[in-house]
Protein backbone atom coordinates (compact mmCIF):
# COMPACT_ATOMS: atom_id res chain seq x y z
CA UNK A 1 0.00 0.00 0.00
CA UNK A 2 1.16 3.10 -0.39
CA UNK A 3 2.48 5.93 2.17
CA UNK A 4 -0.59 8.62 1.35
CA UNK A 5 -2.79 6.12 1.84
CA UNK A 6 -1.52 4.59 4.65
CA UNK A 7 -1.27 7.91 6.51
CA UNK A 8 -5.35 8.37 5.51
CA UNK A 9 -6.03 5.87 7.23
CA UNK A 10 -3.87 6.27 10.29
CA UNK A 11 -5.63 10.07 10.07
CA UNK A 12 -8.93 8.31 9.90
CA UNK A 13 -8.10 6.39 13.70
CA UNK A 14 -6.50 9.72 15.30
CA UNK A 15 -8.01 12.87 12.90
CA UNK A 16 -5.87 15.67 14.93
CA UNK A 17 -2.54 13.98 14.88
CA UNK A 18 -0.09 16.85 13.32
CA UNK A 19 2.77 14.05 12.76
CA UNK A 20 0.55 12.29 10.43
CA UNK A 21 -0.79 15.26 8.70
CA UNK A 22 2.73 16.50 8.41
CA UNK A 23 3.60 13.73 7.09
CA UNK A 24 0.73 13.43 4.72
CA UNK A 25 1.87 17.45 3.30
CA UNK A 26 5.33 15.98 2.74
CA UNK A 27 4.17 12.96 0.95
CA UNK A 28 1.66 14.97 -1.25
CA UNK A 29 4.62 17.10 -1.97
CA UNK A 30 6.67 14.72 -3.47
CA UNK A 31 4.39 13.55 -5.72
CA UNK A 32 3.37 17.49 -6.65
CA UNK A 33 0.10 17.82 -5.45
CA UNK A 34 0.84 21.22 -4.31
CA UNK A 35 -2.78 21.61 -3.59
CA UNK A 36 -3.22 18.72 -0.90
CA UNK A 37 0.15 19.48 0.31
CA UNK A 38 -0.85 22.84 1.44
CA UNK A 39 -3.99 21.99 2.66
CA UNK A 40 -2.63 19.48 5.24
CA UNK A 41 -0.13 22.14 6.09
CA UNK A 42 -2.32 24.79 6.75
CA UNK A 43 -4.11 21.94 8.73
CA UNK A 44 -1.12 21.49 11.07
CA UNK A 45 -0.89 25.31 11.93
CA UNK A 46 -4.50 25.78 12.68
CA UNK A 47 -4.60 22.64 14.96
CA UNK A 48 -0.85 22.96 16.68
CA UNK A 49 0.77 26.35 16.07
CA UNK A 50 3.39 24.88 17.83
CA UNK A 51 4.44 22.45 15.57
CA UNK A 52 7.37 24.24 14.32
CA UNK A 53 8.68 22.19 11.24
CA UNK A 54 5.30 23.05 9.42
CA UNK A 55 6.67 26.68 9.30
CA UNK A 56 9.98 25.88 7.29
CA UNK A 57 8.06 23.61 5.07
CA UNK A 58 5.47 25.94 4.04
CA UNK A 59 8.17 28.88 3.56
CA UNK A 60 10.04 26.70 1.16
CA UNK A 61 6.65 26.00 -1.07
CA UNK A 62 6.13 29.65 -1.12
CA UNK A 63 9.47 30.37 -1.75
CA UNK A 64 9.72 27.83 -4.74
CA UNK A 65 6.28 29.18 -6.21
CA UNK A 66 8.14 32.90 -6.23
CA UNK A 67 6.37 33.95 -3.20
CA UNK A 68 8.87 35.79 -1.45
CA UNK A 69 6.75 38.31 1.35
CA UNK A 70 4.68 34.39 2.13
CA UNK A 71 8.04 32.70 2.68
CA UNK A 72 9.48 35.04 4.58
CA UNK A 73 6.01 35.87 6.54
CA UNK A 74 6.39 31.63 7.17
CA UNK A 75 9.78 31.62 8.48
CA UNK A 76 9.58 34.50 10.52
CA UNK A 77 6.24 33.40 12.39
CA UNK A 78 8.51 30.18 12.48
CA UNK A 79 11.35 31.80 14.00
CA UNK A 80 9.06 33.57 16.52
CA UNK A 81 7.86 29.84 17.59
CA UNK A 82 10.59 28.14 17.87
CA UNK A 83 12.19 30.54 20.24
CA UNK A 84 9.58 30.62 22.19
CA UNK A 85 9.86 27.13 22.20
CA UNK A 86 13.79 27.39 23.12
CA UNK A 87 13.98 25.08 19.46
CA UNK A 88 17.39 26.31 18.66
CA UNK A 89 17.71 23.62 15.87
CA UNK A 90 14.83 25.13 14.48
CA UNK A 91 15.53 28.57 15.09
CA UNK A 92 18.78 27.97 13.25
CA UNK A 93 16.92 26.31 9.90
CA UNK A 94 14.68 29.22 9.72
CA UNK A 95 16.66 32.06 10.36
CA UNK A 96 19.23 30.76 7.78
CA UNK A 97 16.77 29.99 5.25
CA UNK A 98 14.79 33.54 6.09
CA UNK A 99 18.87 35.03 5.82
CA UNK A 100 19.60 33.26 2.21
CA UNK A 101 15.78 34.48 1.24
CA UNK A 102 16.65 38.43 2.22
CA UNK A 103 20.08 38.58 1.10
Amino acid sequence: MDRIKKLQEFLQQTPDDSFLTYALALEYRKIGNDAEALACFESVLEKDPAYVGTYYQVGKFWEEKGDTARAIHYYESGLTVANAANNRHAANELRTALEELTD
